[in-house]
């Protein structure tokens, strides 16, 4: 455990931010590795040598550690994402290939992220109710992308491909990370985008 000359000549609010941050990096260890029954109070502790007091400085429960551990892990998917589509420049088809590729290539790179992201979000309720808001949140950047691409299209009509595109990737993605589609990442994308762009 921590001893008290660790913190010692550091703000409180800064101690306060490092503890938080070494308590979810242990969440995402411990969760990412052993699931739902590696995650306690006591094993997060003991994973990262702090005191359970510093946990409740920061926690509730052990639930709202693995919201924060999601929470962060989607921030990121969200960030690699982006930039993969700003670095593809305008072309429609480039964009909509570096996304696909991005979300699935993230996921993979670290089995841990496509556990808390995709595997284990189906049957966690906490994880579930994240997913479910990050659903969202992807379904509106792609009515955005639509919306620029197509300004005049009918409005339900891009909801609901929006729709179909969101469920469709969080599927493929849940596919691709239990090695249904072989471990070809530049083929499952390839396939993916000759069905959701096929060429004229």
């Amino acid at each position: 455990m921590s001893s008290p000359t660790r913190w010692a000549g550091v703000p409180l609010h800064d101690r306060r931010t490092e503890r938080r941050a070494l308590l979810v990096d242990a969440a995402f260890a411990l969760f990412g590795s052993g699931g739902e029954a590696a995650l306690s109070v006591r094993s997060v502790c003991r994973e990262c040598e702090l005191n359970t007091r510093y946990f409740y400085e920061n926690f509730a429960d052990t639930g709202e550690l693995l919201g924060a551990v999601y929470d962060r892990v989607a921030f990121d998917l969200a960030t690699d994402v982006e930039q993969a589509i700003t670095a593809a420049g305008t072309s429609v088809r480039a964009r909509t290939h570096a996304g696909i590729k991005a979300v699935l290539g993230f996921s993979s790179a670290d089995p841990r992220r496509g556990r808390i992201l995709f595997t284990d979000a189906r049957a966690n309720p906490v994880l579930a109710e994240r997913r479910a808001l990050t659903q969202d949140l992807l379904r509106d950047v792609v009515l955005s992308e639509s919306g620029h691409i197509q300004p005049a299209s009918d409005p339900i009509a891009a909801r609901v491909g929006a729709s179909m595109y969101t469920g469709a990737m969080a599927e493929l993605a849940q596919q691709w990370l239990s090695g249904n589609l072989g471990n070809d990442l530049d083929a499952v994308v390839a396939h993916a985008m000759r069905l959701v762009l096929p060429r004229p």
